[in-house]
């Protein structure tokens, strides 16, 4: 962590503890998924998901636009924030990965009640099953593979470090 700074011009130095990463991936339930269209332009949607093994997991109806998106060109970015957490504002993570997409039974038996219950969007989750299961549904399986972390708490306390410093020399 930096100690203190006097301006934002590198905010890299900033990063999130692998352990606040793993907090906020647990509490967060919605990430900006975002996938590249046939013309080459980025599109994004927010997505419940769950993270699972080092993995997004999250489903879609097949006729949205990011399945054959996906099946063309797998490359994908998810971009989580803090936002309707208990963790404060400004934490976010980003992670560049590649992206599958299943249509098997085995896979959306396994995901669905995981991903139901997580959500909880209906009560029970065996409902949200329900709803969730049927022949135009997959699922989207995304391996991360780079990231980019960053901690707004680190920054206020480098802030605060550096204020207090600068008020100290001049007294």
């Amino acid at each position: 962590m930096a100690e203190s700074t006097s301006n934002y011009d590198d905010v890299s130095v900033y990063g999130m503890d692998a352990d606040r990463e793993a907090e906020l991936l647990s509490k967060q339930k919605e990430c900006t998924f975002i996938w590249t269209n046939k013309a080459g332009d980025p599109v994004g949607v927010i997505m419940s998901y769950i993270f699972r093994d080092g993995k997004f997991w999250l489903t879609s109806a097949k006729q949205r636009k990011r399945v054959p998106a996906i099946l063309r060109d797998p490359r994908v970015c998810i971009v989580i924030t803090s936002l309707g957490t208990d963790m404060n504002l400004g934490k976010s993570l980003t992670y560049k990965g590649t992206a599958e997409v299943h249509d098997s039974r085995e896979v959306k038996d396994k995901f669905y009640p995981d991903f139901a219950d997580a959500i909880r969007v209906i009560e029970p989750p065996e409902i949200f099953v329900d709803f969730l299961d049927t022949d135009d549904r997959i699922v989207i399986e995304v391996t991360p593979t780079k990231s980019i972390t960053y901690d707004g708490d680190k920054m206020a306390d480098a802030t605060a470090k550096f204020l207090e410093s600068r008020s100290d020399s001049e007294a």
